[in-house]
């Protein structure tokens, strides 16, 4: 029997990767890529070729998935994604619940990660926090979501995909303009950015219109509107 190994990689920095994550890549007969050129691009900078890549993001059909599945019944096969770790907030946990649905072998190296990353970087005792992950696409859905944050008390912790970064800045600076928040943006990059204050205190001309990003809010210091 094959075996699934979900690889966490770098956030940016392509050094920071384990030796048993290269080990497991460098050893796997299929590697099944988020995107092909961001990841391709990073196995070669380490030396890793020659093997078979199939594809798992949003765009997988179920038949594709249970393609990929029957693949890691017979192969052993490594899952990375573009960073951080696959299966959290994106399409790996589909193939992590139809492999175990059928009894195929789960495995996980663990490495980077922007959530632990944001959270060391707080210069806070946080005992306990609420993660919200993607906010909303449409403008309504995303209202209602800001909105709904009134009851809250631990903090927040939100994630958007890079193109809404400056709409997420605004919403913040519209729906929680008292409450003070870190915002940790491009990780391990040489644009990365870490940056603590209120809502109101942004200042959205100093921010890329792009970016990579987490940011945590802290709701005992104020209200959401």
């Amino acid at each position: 029997m094959g075996s699934l190994t979900l690889v966490a990689t770098p956030l940016g920095n392509k050094d920071d990767i384990g030796l048993r994550a290269l080990e497991i890549l460098k050893k796997s007969e299929v590697i099944i890529l988020e995107e092909r050129k961001e990841s391709s691009a990073f196995l070669r900078s380490h030396g890793i070729s020659g093997k078979e890549y199939p594809l798992l993001n949003e765009h997988t059909t179920s038949e594709e998935l249970q393609a990929l599945k029957h693949l890691c019944s017979e192969k052993d096969v490594a899952l990375i994604t573009d960073c951080g770790t696959p299966g959290f907030c994106d399409p790996g946990a589909d193939l992590v619940r139809v492999c175990r649905q059928a009894k195929i072998p789960v495995y996980s190296v663990p490495g980077p990660s922007s959530l632990m990353m944001l959270l060391s970087l707080s210069g806070r005792r946080i005992d306990e926090f609420h993660f919200r992950g993607f906010i909303p696409q449409e403008t309504e859905e995303r209202t209602r979501f800001w909105k709904g944050l009134g009851s809250e008390k631990s903090p927040l912790v939100f994630m958007d995909t890079p193109y809404r970064f400056q709409k997420t800045l605004e919403e913040w600076k519209v729906f929680a303009p008292e409450l003070q928040g870190l915002l940790g943006l491009d990780f391990t990059q040489s644009s990365e950015m870490v940056w603590e204050g209120s809502g109101a205190q942004l200042v959205l001309d100093n921010y890329p219109k792009k970016a990579e990003f987490l940011l945590m809010i802290f709701p005992t210091q104020g209200k959401f509107r």
